[in-house]
């Protein structure tokens, strides 16, 4: 029986949205309808998750990086086409800015036919000088022209590639990036987790998870957590992640003399646990696409304090499941954790209503709403699917009722 076969790229296997995103989905797509493979950096801590998948060819490529290294990029697009002509997929998806661009232009010079780009938020924006947001702009405007059809995991990133000029509407659609719910409804660990880590069983916690990178403004944390420590002397502050800012973090916990109630555990595997520990659970980032750890928190039940920015608004309901606050306004932040600390009832009432109204963004719906769409563009581009005997012809993808357009040269 012919299968659909499915490329996918993401440039680094790091602890993340997008990354869990494309493995699961590589994970659990039909194989009786799909063949999958994966190419990716051949660095990253999920890289050894990525190696035991089974059903899934995966391909390592020493000089795709995250940073912008033209020497090192073009050898980088060079192996994708490699890896391309070896796979031969009727469907190259790609996801992450790197692979984002360097993918798609692979696919349209190996001519595949059908080519999905996932955005999990846009990496330019307002925090960036304006010549390398022009150029990150430009370089998405021309790997969009050479893309048939976009995944957004929240309305406002669709919203906002419309207007930036990137697709249509009619090009994209929202598909979001599914978790395990019942992981995250069952509440167990927490106990193990905070015997570990030598927090008191009665003393209230508040987490964050994120990495250290200038998007997570994760030094806000700590502000935050200097911000509340002598009012509320009994609290708890768990930051878990790692990156690039680690050593600034490590020396504003320092100054601020909390080290004993700080902690930086790094990255952890056990979230469902480290949620079963939580109070509170907050956001600081600068940018998103639509987190998934705020989903994750209210799946668990745990009310959430979190910046409103891109997606976030569209999962945390403003003095219902959680509270919104201005990105960068560290005062309303902490006021907002500060509330739901004070208050058992306002505690309770929005662990009440975190839960509800999530199936949306179970694990299995996402990955079932990404095979529709994968075998909706097969069918406009000529690509015979399960069952239907060889490739018909190749070239771009035709225009249909469920995504206009397609890849353009």
């Amino acid at each position: 029986m012919r299968r659909i076969r499915v490329l996918h790229a993401i440039t680094m296997l790091e602890p993340g949205g997008a990354q869990r995103n494309t493995l699961d989905t590589v994970a659990m797509l039909d194989r009786d309808a799909f063949e999958v493979a994966l190419a990716c950096a051949d660095v990253g801590e999920l890289l050894p998750e990525a190696r035991a998948l089974a059903g899934v060819e995966l391909f390592e490529l020493g000089h795709l990086r995250r940073e912008v290294r033209p020497l090192a990029d073009l050898r980088a697009l060079a192996q994708l086409r490699r890896v391309i002509r070896r796979v031969r997929p009727d469907i190259v998806h790609t996801h992450s800015s790197k692979a984002g661009i360097l993918g798609r232009f692979a696919a349209a010079s190996e001519r595949v036919p059908i080519v999905v780009h996932s955005i999990h938020g846009f990496a330019f924006g307002a925090h960036q000088a304006a010549p390398v947001r022009a150029a990150f702009l430009a370089a998405e405007r021309r790997a969009a022209r050479r893309t048939t059809a976009f995944i957004a995991v929240s309305h406002r990133n669709l919203e906002e590639g419309v207007r930036l000029g990137l697709f249509s509407a009619g090009r994209a659609r929202v598909i979001r990036s599914g978790i395990d719910l019942a992981a995250f409804r069952s509440h167990r660990g927490g106990d193990a987790v905070r015997r570990e880590l030598g927090i008191p069983a009665a003393a209230p916690l508040v987490v964050q998870i994120a990495c250290f990178k200038p998007q997570k403004a994760p030094e806000r944390f700590v502000e935050l957590a200097a911000a509340l420590a002598s009012r509320f002397p009994e609290v708890h502050f768990l930051l878990a992640g790692d990156g690039m800012l680690r050593g600034e973090l490590e020396r504003r916990r320092r100054e601020a003399g909390l080290e004993r109630r700080l902690h930086l555990p790094g990255w952890r595997t056990d979230v469902p646990a480290l949620l079963d520990a939580a109070t509170v659970v907050t956001l600081t980032s600068r940018f998103e696409g639509l987190p998934r750890v705020l989903v994750e928190a209210l799946a668990a039940s745990v009310p959430v304090v979190a910046t409103a920015v891109d997606g976030v608004p569209e999962v945390v309901r403003d003095g219902e499941n959680g509270f919104l606050v201005a990105p960068g306004d560290a005062r309303a932040m902490a006021a907002r954790v500060g509330e739901i600390l004070d208050d058992a009832g306002l505690r309770a009432r929005l662990a009440a209503r975190a839960p509800k109204g999530l199936e949306e963004f179970g694990r299995d719906t996402m990955v079932r709403q990404q095979e529709a769409l994968y075998l909706e563009l097969a069918a406009a581009a000529g690509v015979r699917g399960p069952g239907s005997g060889a490739r018909a012809g190749g070239g771009a993808a035709a225009p249909n009722a469920g995504m206009e357009g397609g890849p353009r040269a």
